[in-house]
């Protein structure tokens, strides 16, 4: 039993790429990009920018597996809702503590994974605009951003 729950942790896990990339792309650079452009053209006026409620939004889903399957004797939803919110915690370690600095750790993190990842993060954010962007996913990097030389690190 131990082994289908952590199968669906990581199933969940793997998913939530593919829903934040396709959230990123067709939602925050589509009909959201009111709430997301804060994030590329940096107009924000304090530590929090409008792209933040997108935090909440994908937090609901988690805390009502964790919630729902709890109440359920740790069913399906549970480990579903245990997946999404491991996901939102990498995607906070990756997204606004890497790379966006937001609190200043892990400044120094030098593997070619880590290094891949801002470059296709800064690729994303030199469009200023919601079209013609690239790179929406988080985790998953194409590999011609492991590479390229390090005048885009």
């Amino acid at each position: 039993m131990l082994a289908i729950q952590i199968l669906i942790v990581l199933i969940t896990f793997v998913g939530m790429e593919g829903v934040a990339w396709f959230t990123h792309k067709y939602i925050m650079h589509g009909l959201c990009w009111f709430l997301h452009k804060d994030h590329h053209r940096k107009e924000s006026h304090g530590f929090f920018e409008h792209n933040d409620f997108f935090f909440l939004v994908f937090a609901l889903p988690g805390i009502a597996g964790l919630g729902w399957g709890m109440q359920n004797n740790f069913n399906w939803a549970f480990w579903v809702g245990l997946g999404i919110t491991l996901y939102g915690l990498a995607y906070f370690l990756v997204h606004d503590i890497f790379i966006h600095q937001r609190f200043k750790l892990f400044r120094n993190a030098n593997n070619a994974y880590f290094k891949a990842i801002r470059r296709a993060h800064k690729v994303h954010h030199k469009h200023l605009n919601k079209e013609e962007g690239e790179c929406f996913g988080m985790l998953w990097v194409p590999f011609k951003y492991f590479k390229m030389n390090n005048s885009v690190n």
